[in-house]
């Protein structure tokens, strides 16, 4: 909105764009950082299990709208892993409707990877290393987690 005015009254803020440039390339640049980790992991990309922690748009809080989380699924989605997504915050028919994902309603599985996306207060109670596969990765977006449980956080 403050681009578009400032655009109006003639002037061309480039600043404000180019923040809207990085906050654009965000959701490709994490999911190349975890696709970077399961590399060096020795998984193998293609078919892998990732779960994907939040797809709200904030923590504590069930609002799908305007949610960049959206963006790193479809990033990984590109290549090619098969991915989970869990938050108990998120209403599971708004988010069919509206990005075509299933949630999953408990956890119970075992991952390659792992994505903290929203940092929900819920979440640092999950034993996150019981959901993982030998030499797994969980990466922290929100740098909510403890540092010993991580494999890498943005």
């Amino acid at each position: 909105y403050l681009a578009q005015k400032a655009q109006e009254s003639g002037y061309h803020p480039e600043i404000i764009l180019a923040g809207r440039r990085l906050n654009d390339s965000m959701g490709a640049f994490i999911a190349s950082e975890l696709i970077k980790e399961l590399i060096k992991g020795n998984h193998s990309i293609k078919n892998s299990k990732i779960l994907m922690l939040g797809i709200t748009f904030k923590e504590n809080c069930p609002d799908i709208r305007n949610s960049k989380a959206i963006d790193v699924y479809n990033e990984l989605i590109g290549y090619g892993v098969n991915i989970d997504v869990y938050d108990e915050w998120a209403n599971s028919a708004e988010v069919k409707n509206e990005y075509g994902i299933d949630l999953i309603p408990s956890l119970n599985d075992r991952y390659e990877g792992i994505i903290l996306v929203v940092a929900h207060n819920e979440f640092e109670n999950i034993n996150l290393k019981s959901l993982l596969k030998p030499e797994g990765v969980i990466y922290d977006v929100k740098a909510m987690l403890d540092r010993r449980l991580i494999t890498k956080r943005l």
